[in-house]
C-alpha cells in the first residue's frame, strides 16, 4: 500500500504541468522582432532558426538568459536579446509555449521542432 501510494503521488507529482512565469499576451506583443527568424507563430521557414512554438517556457527564457549573459554566443541574437529585460523573456517564453508544437502556421514545411 505504501509503495502504491508513493507511486501514485510520484506520477502525479511528474504529471502536473509546468506554469510560465511570464504573460504570454505580453510575449506576443514583444514577439514582433523574433517574427523575422523565428516566424510568425514560431515556426520557422529557414533551417537554420530553431522553432519555438511549443518549446517550454523555462527552456526558452534559460536560453535567452543564456544568450544575454554571453554563456551562450551567437551574433545573430546579440543584438536583439541586450535589451530585454528578465520579465520580457519569461514573456516570451510564455508566448511561445502558449503557441503549442502543432501551430497552425504551415509554412514550417512540416519540419519538427527542436527540443
Amino acid at each position: 500500500m505504501k509503495k502504491s501510494m508513493i507511486f501514485l503521488v510520484s506520477s502525479l507529482l511528474l504529471s502536473t504541468p509546468s506554469f510560465a512565469a511570464g504573460d504570454a499576451a505580453a510575449g506576443k506583443a514583444k514577439s514582433a522582432t523574433c517574427v523575422a527568424c523565428h516566424g510568425a507563430k514560431g515556426i520557422s521557414t529557414n533551417p537554420i532558426y530553431p522553432n519555438l512554438a511549443g518549446q517550454h517556457a523555462e527552456y526558452i527564457t534559460a536560453q535567452l538568459k543564456a544568450f544575454k549573459s554571453k554563456k551562450r554566443i551567437n551574433a545573430v541574437m546579440d543584438p536583439f536579446i541586450q535589451a530585454l529585460s528578465d520579465k520580457d523573456m519569461e514573456d516570451l517564453g510564455a508566448y511561445y509555449e502558449s503557441l503549442g508544437a502543432g501551430s497552425d502556421d504551415s509554412s514550417g514545411g512540416g519540419r519538427r521542432r527542436r527540443r
